[in-house]
């Protein structure tokens, strides 16, 4: 007897090479059965989600969830895990270093135990993670042997360090601060993520300090996130062309990340990217209070804007589960439907229509499908989604032959 049934969805697991029709039956927090009739008298609970798209859990490898620990309005700039999480389709989140190694404590402390999306994190090299922007002035924001040890002490939850290429740090430090970073992911067995695209200031030297990261600092497993940022410090020539250390680095194994943000994502660059054939491994948003219901809204709606990129539904959900999990090292307990396996499941609705995004420029386009949260299921817990992150709910707005539709 199975505890819940998620019947008659379409499953969509690409990184399996899964597709059609199947139900899938959960049994204490795990996959007991898929296959493509289920008798539903064999379950306590049926979910009926014919129509929709029964994926793997979404994974966002880059979401700021550390919130709590400051005051909404003043400045909090972290979104509550469960809102950007199980409430918004995703059942694991990535927080890309928030926290430093002098202010982490209370994310596993705290904000782990309360949340029901499985939430892990990276370390900032900056000793005081983003609580103070720019989060490095000086050489002394940079506690090397304080960051490696945070990492140890609070593993598994934390799985490697976080830099920002951007701001004051490319003066104090240049690519010094890379090395650091790299440093102290390796002596802790972890991986480094280096944000790229400096919004704040047009530095001359970013680009060169961007291919001097990818040629030496960055090594397999590693990742690159803001592929897309039209700010100093991207990976574009301008003439519009890719940089060849960016090749380079894709060939050797260094994970390509877009991460949406406020600032670091336009739609012509990553047009560009797909023609030359530069396509991002996830797919990620980069949420945060402040842009959850300003540009980015959503891992759906991010999603909705990679499918009006160019890439098909099977590329993005790929993007946001079995990549990620790979990325994570989880490949074999995450981002994949297979008997045994927690039950994470997210279930969507792809919408046909005429929609239109804005990316972080300002800039509008338009796409013909967006992608919407139906049900939420993490380790067997059936979760709604929240209202969602516009005033009408889910749907990103409609193009202008579909004003009204909403």
């Amino acid at each position: 007897m199975a505890d819940l049934l998620i019947q008659g969805g379409q499953v969509l697991d690409p990184g399996q090479g899964l597709k059609g029709q199947f139900d899938v039956a959960v049994s204490q927090g795990r996959i007991s059965q898929i296959a493509p009739h289920i008798d539903p008298r064999e379950a306590d609970r049926v979910v009926d989600v014919s129509g929709k798209v029964v994926a793997p859990g979404l994974i966002d490898l880059h979401a700021h969830v550390y919130a709590g620990v400051r005051t909404v309005g003043v400045n909090e700039n972290c979104l509550m895990p469960d809102l950007a999480g199980v409430q918004s389709g995703v059942t694991t989140l990535l927080d890309p270093g928030s926290g430093g190694c002098y202010n982490f404590s209370g994310f596993t402390r705290f904000l782990v135990p309360a949340a029901r999306t499985r939430v892990f994190a990276l370390i900032n090299i900056a000793r005081n993670g983003l609580f103070g922007m720019p989060e490095i002035t000086q050489r002394e924001d940079i506690d090397l042997e304080g960051t490696i040890k945070c990492v140890e002490q609070n593993k598994p939850t934390v799985l490697g360090v976080k830099l920002r290429m951007a701001g004051p740090v490319l003066d104090i430090f240049g690519i010094e601060a890379a090395r650091l970073a790299k440093r102290a992911a390796r002596e802790t067995g972890t991986r480094l993520m280096v944000h790229i695209g400096d919004s704040r200031e047009e530095k001359p030297h970013a680009n060169r300090l961007t291919q001097q990261l990818l040629a030496e600092v960055m090594e397999p497993g590693d990742i690159v996130t803001h592929l897309c940022t039209h700010h100093a410090g991207g990976v574009m020539h301008q003439d519009g062309t890719v940089i060849p250390e960016l090749l380079d680095a894709m060939k050797a194994g260094v994970i390509l990340d877009p991460a949406h943000g406020r600032h670091n994502f336009k739609f012509d660059i990553a047009r560009r990217q797909l023609d030359q054939g530069v396509r991002p491994d996830t797919i990620s948003t980069d949420i945060g209070l402040t842009n959850w219901k300003a540009t980015v809204h959503s891992m759906a709606e991010t999603m909705s804007k990679f499918l009006a990129v160019g890439l098909s539904l099977e590329d993005v959900i790929l993007r946001t589960t079995a990549n990620p999990a790979k990325a994570l090292g989880m490949a074999d307990t995450l981002g994949a439907l297979a008997v045994g396996r927690e039950a994470d499941v997210s279930v969507l609705d792809v919408v046909e229509g005429e929609w239109e995004f804005t990316d972080s420029s300002g800039a509008r386009f338009k796409g013909a499908q967006a992608i919407v949260p139906v049900v939420t299921v993490r380790a067997g817990e059936v979760i709604a989604p929240d209202w969602g992150p516009h005033p009408w709910g889910w749907l990103p707005a409609p193009g202008p032959r579909g004003r009204g539709q909403l």
